[in-house]
């Protein structure tokens, strides 16, 4: 994929240190971009064409350092993961909704030609009415993650109307893959993969059945590139999979990677949707793109990695 959107040469990406960041920073870098990462610590490699601002993104100062010369923002940096939004909304609110409002001041300050962020393809639907999940699905978050996210969607339109900044917001599902840490919170494969690696138990909330769209971190990419070299990339569009697996499903594919794993049921928990997967046809049409990276091979994949980066 070549960029055509544009004259985009420098491109800040914040929140560049964590997992999609990193893929992302690697997939700008390969198509000759100069990127410039902010976040709270460095990157985890170093190029000649990389870029490295420490600091937060709720720091004005260091917005306006971090902004100056680039052509397009990525925005991945959040505060917060779903399950623990809800014990402190007035913080989420604070630095996640107020700090992304500065982000857009600079990027219309700093004329921008597009500023992309990373929404969510489950928690701004809430409990889906119908599947696959599509843009125009009712959107009835149950978690502040998920109302934060949907609230920043908004004032992209409003700063596209008013200032005719470029925006995108894109539904991510549950992006996976090599260099994901098994220990935040968020990734069940990376944290099923490294149980099974270690050889401990793998617990499983209810029987195994809740289904989720589960898509690799290459793909993830790929769409993200897309969406900055295309302009008719605007509005919302999810990302995804297109297609759910339950968590047998995935464990079964981890078994494959890993070897034989205990399984470890425990009681179903209420807030646990049934099944949630995107429909991704407005993807497929704007950006041209189309997930690659089967469930198999992309859990064969990370299990790689990950035999030799935390074990």
């Amino acid at each position: 994929m070549s960029m055509n959107w544009g004259q985009v040469k420098r491109v800040l990406v914040v929140g560049g240190s964590g997992f999609v960041g990193r893929h992302l920073i690697e997939g700008l870098l390969a198509e000759g971009m100069t990127v410039r990462c902010l976040d709270l610590q460095s990157p985890a490699f170093e190029h000649e064409s990389l870029e490295s601002v420490e600091g937060s993104f709720t720091e004005p100062d260091v917005v306006e350092w971090a902004m100056d010369g680039c052509d397009a923002v990525y925005h991945l940096a959040s505060s917060t993961i779903p399950k623990t939004s809800n014990e402190d909304p007035v913080g989420d609110v604070r630095v996640n909704l107020v700090g992304t409002l500065g982000l857009l001041d600079a990027a219309s300050r700093h004329r921008i030609r597009k500023f992309v962020f990373i929404s969510s393809g489950g928690t701004v639907y809430g409990k889906p009415e119908s599947l696959p999940v599509s843009e125009t699905h009712p959107t009835e978050p149950i978690c502040s993650y998920g109302v934060v996210k949907l609230s920043v969607e908004k004032y992209l339109q409003i700063y596209r109307h008013l200032h005719g900044l470029e925006t995108c917001a894109v539904r991510l599902s549950n992006p996976y893959g090599p260099h994901q840490s098994p220990h935040r919170g968020q990734g069940v494969i990376a944290a099923f993969c490294y149980r099974a690696l270690q050889g401990e138990a793998i617990q499983i909330w209810g029987d195994g059945s809740v289904v989720r769209d589960y898509v690799h971190i290459d793909d993830v990419v790929s769409a993200l590139l897309a969406v900055l070299s295309s302009k008719r990339a605007t509005g919302v569009i999810n990302v995804g999979a297109g297609r759910g697996h339950s968590l047998l499903e995935v464990i079964d594919c981890v078994e494959r990677a890993c070897g034989p794993v205990q399984k470890e049921f425990l009681a179903g928990r209420s807030f646990d949707v049934p099944a949630v997967y995107l429909d991704i046809t407005r993807a497929r049409r704007l950006l041209e793109w189309v997930p690659r990276v089967e469930l198999k091979n992309g859990v064969g994949k990370l299990a790689q990695v990950m035999r030799s980066e935390f074990l």
